[in-house]
């Protein structure tokens, strides 16, 4: 019989799964392909059963001869090693990464005479409901706080995106781009005290308190499903600390970075430029233990962030800095520069790896951003934040259009350069 192949990135299996398999079988004989945890998350569908599990769901429904690991979310492996007569796949081919996969089956297909075929995509109220019930049970505090641990364990750098309102996550929730034949997408959010006081009108001076920033976090919860890292700058009082770290737990933030600085605070890309207070080792510790004690869950992480080389102190008292805030209970290290290269980040990383091979690094490679997350992996780092990007991006777009209104006495000459309302409306999802 001829031999028919789909594919499978879901976690439960609706009628128009269902529709999908008794198309197939008709075909011939069916193997279901299921992909595994960590090309899931780049296809934007988080997992919240194993690949074992996946597959078995799938095992016991009629129709089904067999059932397999896709281990690529593109399919030249699984092409070359069971050469189907068919390919049977939904017909909602959407954003560029869909139709590069698309484009991938077509190309692998044509060269031995297999076909693709295309299912009409199942529209009905069940459906959507049940897509719907997903989304919203990623997006649920005991769900998602967790999920930056398990990235940890899934993805070689877990790649961070700055947000600072509902609409710009919904950019990082969304966006998702095919490099070649891989697909890449944001694994997380971070919500800076740059970005959140910068919105807001405010210097970054601690100035806006948590009580603000908390409407943040929660604008951002209310639309996305992804993790979320909290900028928590120096963290305040440690009396305060604790009480910020139950806060966030219980809205279901999965991190929060404080840095090891006192007084004032001072944006750290000023470097010595201005006066910046580095806390003592022996306080900055005991903040850090103290906001482990107050935590509840096992998922929830304080990260600690190091100013040593923004302050030119240098690798050897970052060093001594990091094994000791390790040892106080930090759940991550966040090594900061300024540097237009990242020479002193490397250096600090390669030398920190030696004592420790598993306690996550964070780097915000905003001055030396010529660097590849490949490389930053290279060197034992787990997650790249781009810190600022986003807001720096809409600041300088708003103040031209705003400029454009005011020296053509209408609208019609920004208006090439705008979203459409159209667009900007079905970004956002109905209930």
């Amino acid at each position: 019989m001829p031999k028919v192949y789909t594919c499978f990135c879901t976690d439960i299996i609706h009628e128009g799964h269902l529709n999908i398999i008794r198309e197939a079988e008709k075909l011939g004989e069916l193997t279901v392909g299921v992909l595994p945890d960590d090309q899931m998350i780049s296809y934007n569908r988080f997992p919240t059963k194993t690949t074992e599990e996946r597959m078995e769901m799938i095992r016991g429904i009629p129709g089904v001869k067999d059932v397999i690991e896709q281990k690529q979310i593109m399919y030249d492996e699984v092409v070359r090693e069971f050469r189907p007569d068919y390919i049977v796949h939904g017909d909602n081919w959407g954003d560029s990464a869909m139709q590069a996969i698309r484009a991938n089956i077509v190309k692998l297909l044509a060269e031995y005479g297999g076909q693709l075929v295309e299912i009409p995509y199942t529209h009905n109220e069940g459906v959507e409901k049940l897509d719907r019930q997903m989304r919203e049970k990623l997006a649920m505090p005991e769900f998602r706080r967790g999920r930056l641990h398990k990235l940890l364990n899934m993805v070689p750098v877990v790649k961070t995106l700055e947000v600072h309102s509902g609409l710009t996550g919904l950019i990082a929730e969304k966006t998702i781009v095919a490099r070649g034949e891989k697909i890449s997408q944001f694994d997380a959010m971070w919500i800076s005290s740059l970005c959140d006081s910068t919105e807001k009108g405010k210097p970054d001076i601690e100035l806006v308190d948590m009580t603000s920033r908390f409407r943040t976090i929660d604008d951002v919860l209310e639309v996305t499903t992804k993790p979320i890292i909290f900028d928590g700058d120096t963290g305040g009082l440690t009396e305060h600390f604790v009480y910020t770290v139950r806060s966030l737990e219980r809205m279901g933030v999965s991190a929060v970075i404080i840095e090891d600085k006192t007084g004032l605070k001072k944006n750290s890309l000023f470097g010595t430029q201005v006066e910046q207070t580095q806390d003592s080792i022996e306080n900055f510790c005991d903040k850090i233990a103290m906001g482990k004690k107050a935590q509840l869950s096992d998922d929830f992480m304080i990260i600690a962030r190091i100013e040593s080389l923004i302050l030119g102190k240098g690798v050897d008292d970052a060093l001594g800095r990091a094994r000791a805030y390790v040892k106080a209970g930090a759940d991550g290290i966040m090594i900061h520069s300024r540097q237009k290269t990242p020479d002193e980040i490397f250096e600090f990383c390669d030398a920190f790896r030696k004592d420790d091979p598993d306690t996550p690094i964070v780097v915000v490679p905003t001055t030396y951003d010529t660097v590849t997350e490949e490389e930053l992996g290279s060197h034992g780092i787990n997650i790249v934040i781009y810190a600022n990007q986003l807001l720096r991006a809409a600041f300088p777009a708003m103040e031209s259009t705003a400029r454009c209104i005011l020296e053509n006495g209408r609208a019609h000459e920004a208006d090439s350069s705008l979203m459409s309302v159209h667009d900007i409306i079905t970004l956002i999802d109905e209930l």
